[in-house]
């Protein structure tokens, strides 16, 4: 069934995203979910670009720009400042990048996790460092071409919804703009909740890709059918929820459509299914315990 998105437009046109860019169509569902009283943390990253310079903000709300390996610390320190002016219904979320979460900003994370601190975290994952030239970070998948991976990373991908998951905090999902219904009732769910919510959302940077500017929400609604990026729920670390999940379509029909993985053979691209149907496999017993 299809969740009811009521927009407040707290997120507006007119700001430096590219065309047809999925972290602005991601941001929009996001801060317009969760209404006018919110402050977001943002660092360094495509989402600093598009939510733009005080007082030219697109976003109606306060933004906080801080350093890029500081958001969870910053949502944390804000959101407890505000608790102690009694404003504690203010929402605070952090929006960051894959390389301001994974990597940079992992130690701040981790830690905000391991404390509880009352605060949404949001990593919008393109899964490379694309506002600086498409170099890979660790959530960069195995295989995939970036300008410091030429030959494409030998490597897999950083699991990070299972790594905040097993901070036990109180509410850990993947969601993606191929299915938005499905991230509006998270961000809903979380904005309902106390302590540390966690969400990676899933957002094909098109030019770091490799794919048409319509394409965005296509390539990523692949990715969960294909098993490559299942959409799940973790509660307490504990209780996982399918939400959607792989519909027996092959890899080969994702990467195919991208031109980070064109230099892939045969014989990559059946490994990359074997790991991707492993992985799944895996999974699967968590949902099923």
């Amino acid at each position: 069934m299809a969740y009811q998105f009521a927009e407040e437009k707290v997120f507006c046109s007119g700001h430096h995203a590219c065309p047809g860019c999925n972290a602005a169509l991601a941001i929009r569902y996001i801060v317009n979910t969760l209404g006018k009283d919110t402050v977001a943390v943002v660092p360094p990253s495509c989402i600093a670009i598009i939510s733009g310079p005080q007082p030219l903000s697109s976003m109606r709300i306060p933004v906080y720009q801080t350093t890029l390996e500081a958001s969870a610390a910053s949502a944390a320190g804000i959101k407890r400042a505000l608790k102690a002016r009694g404003k504690d219904h203010v929402n605070v979320v952090a929006m960051a990048g894959d390389g301001g979460t994974y990597d940079i900003g992992f130690q701040a994370l981790s830690s905000a996790a391991e404390r509880n601190e009352d605060i949404i975290y949001i990593c919008l994952d393109n899964e490379g460092y694309m506002n600086t030239g498409a170099q890979k970070s660790s959530s960069t998948p195995f295989m995939a071409y970036t300008t410091s991976t030429p030959s494409g990373k030998p490597t897999v991908k950083k699991n990070i919804a299972e790594i905040m998951a097993a901070h036990r905090i109180p509410y850990t999902a993947t969601a993606t703009t191929g299915y938005l219904d499905d991230l509006v009732r998270k961000v809903q769910r979380a904005k309902e909740m106390k302590g540390m919510r966690f969400i990676v959302v899933l957002i094909p940077c098109l030019d770091g890709w490799g794919v048409a500017d319509h394409e965005g929400a296509k390539i990523s609604r692949l990715a969960v059918q294909t098993g490559i990026f299942p959409l799940y729920e973790v509660e307490d670390g504990r209780k996982y929820t399918l939400n959607h999940g792989p519909q027996g379509i092959p890899v080969e029909a994702y990467l195919r459509r991208q031109k980070r993985y064109r230099h892939l053979t045969g014989e990559q691209i059946d490994e990359i299914q074997r790991m991707v149907d492993s992985d799944w496999e895996y999974l699967r017993t968590k949902f099923d315990s």
